[in-house]
């Protein structure tokens, strides 16, 4: 895995959804590093990946209602637990669950194992709520997908938090989830 900066210089091969994220961040001024690797499907690859980006791992998970008419795109520390009941109950949202990835590809444009908060720049109807949980806003930098889990960014918190998710559109509600002793 080799450190880039920026976009890639070559885009053949690259899926549209990939692309749409490089034209938005070049957009709005963004500065990123960029790593190109095999499918990241678990967070242990995906440590690996942000130990050569010098990232925050960061998970992000796509819940729903039991009624499937709420959804959320939560965005915690890697390394801390999930935890329904306790996000729940800071949310008003009885009966959480993990979202089918049929709603991803919805409402996100992302299939499974691609999730990423730059999805929500394809939620054009706004269905879905961003959670972030306080300690991510910690980090100096946080890693994600392009849309596509072959690939990993490193985008600045301070970029995210004024820049990226303002020009999304989604305000994002944030939570405090514990760490188990």
């Amino acid at each position: 895995m080799i450190l880039q900066h920026g976009r890639p210089a070559d885009m053949a091969g690259r899926l549209d959804k990939e692309i749409r994220v490089y034209d938005f961040l070049d957009g709005l001024g963004v500065s990123y590093e960029r790593v190109d690797h095999e499918v990241a499907m678990t967070m242990e690859v995906c440590a690996a990946i942000d130990g050569v980006l010098g990232t925050t791992i960061c998970k992000n998970l796509l819940l729903c209602n039991r009624q499937c008419t709420d959804f959320y795109l939560l965005m915690l520390p890697g390394s801390k637990p999930f935890r329904t009941s306790e996000l729940s109950k800071q949310i008003g949202s009885s009966r959480l669950s993990f979202a089918d990835g049929k709603y991803m590809e919805e409402f996100l444009d992302i299939t499974p194992g691609s999730l990423s908060v730059l999805g929500l720049m394809n939620d054009k109807n706004m269905r879905v709520q961003l959670l972030i949980d306080e300690e991510l806003l910690q980090a100096e930098a946080l890693g994600c997908h392009p849309c596509i889990n072959t690939s990993s960014l490193k985008l600045s918190t301070k970029d995210l938090m004024e820049k990226i998710i303002p020009a999304m559109g989604h305000a994002p509600r944030m939570v405090s989830l514990s760490t188990p002793e």
